[in-house]
């Protein structure tokens, strides 16, 4: 009984460490002064109604959440095919192909982001969205690989030749066996695939050009020089949506 007060105490000392600078910075968000500043003047939702101008920050938002789409549509359709094909047989070098996939995991951001834009100045897709799309798809990949993987560990390979003695097409078989069996391995990927897209900026830096300006990219240029109130108040509004997307996938795992 001792040990287990002695763990939860621990346990919450270690969140209030970690969350602490997340929260402390929430307050500053509703201030009414025209800097940073500590402690508040007053209160005024003056910053949240700035970051919803269109431009920059809706500008950059809506950037965002077009390559982040597009990004997680083509990584969950590579990945769990990816994951299908890799758990299902055995080959010669499969170690090596998974390897290679889940690189971008390994690698750090900075050398991915080099290499990316090397490579894609030779094809002119450097300050483009196709090229930004197909770069956040290899980031997130590797996500969708590894959790659609361990969904398909417990998954019963005789329903799906039960499936194709019965007349199914593979095709078939995979979207109406398969597929809704490993659902939640597959959208917990993809919601892994869209924050990763959603939180870069190493790649969205060398690979996007003024019209691909995304959010974090936003972010960090208008910390270089000096911070600006209205960076505290999207923080707020990522903040909570990451809290509902970490509710979202304790719901799924649960299921």
């Amino acid at each position: 009984m001792k040990t287990n007060r002695v763990i939860t105490a621990y346990s919450l000392i270690m969140m209030l460490f970690l969350l602490g600078p997340l929260l402390a910075f929430l307050p500053i968000s509703f201030s009414s002064a025209s800097f940073l500043s500590y402690p508040l003047p007053g209160y005024s939702l003056q910053w949240y109604e700035k970051v919803l101008q269109p431009t920059p920050w809706m500008f950059a938002l809506r950037n965002s959440l077009i390559v982040g789409s597009l990004s997680t549509a083509l990584a969950t359709v590579l990945g769990t095919a990816a994951a299908f094909g890799l758990t299902r047989k055995t080959f010669r070098g499969s170690s090596l192909v998974l390897a290679l996939i889940v690189s971008p995991m390994i690698v750090p951001v900075v050398v991915t982001a080099v290499g990316t834009y090397f490579m894609f100045a030779k094809f002119g897709l450097v300050a483009t969205f196709s090229g930004l799309v197909i770069a956040h798809t290899v980031l997130g990949v590797p996500f969708v690989v590894i959790t659609v993987s361990s969904t398909l560990q417990t998954f019963d390979n005789r329903l799906l030749q039960a499936a194709c003695g019965l007349g199914a097409s593979p095709i078939h078989a995979f979207f109406t066996i398969v597929l809704p069996i490993i659902a939640n391995g597959v959208i917990a990927g993809a919601i892994f695939a869209f924050v990763t897209s959603f939180d870069d900026v190493v790649v969205a830096i060398f690979i996007g050009g003024p019209q691909q300006k995304t959010l974090p990219r936003q972010m960090f240029e208008g910390i270089k020089d000096n911070i600006d109130p209205s960076i505290l108040a999207m923080s707020a509004i990522l903040l909570l949506v990451t809290i509902l997307l970490m509710v979202f996938l304790s719901l799924l795992r649960r299921r």
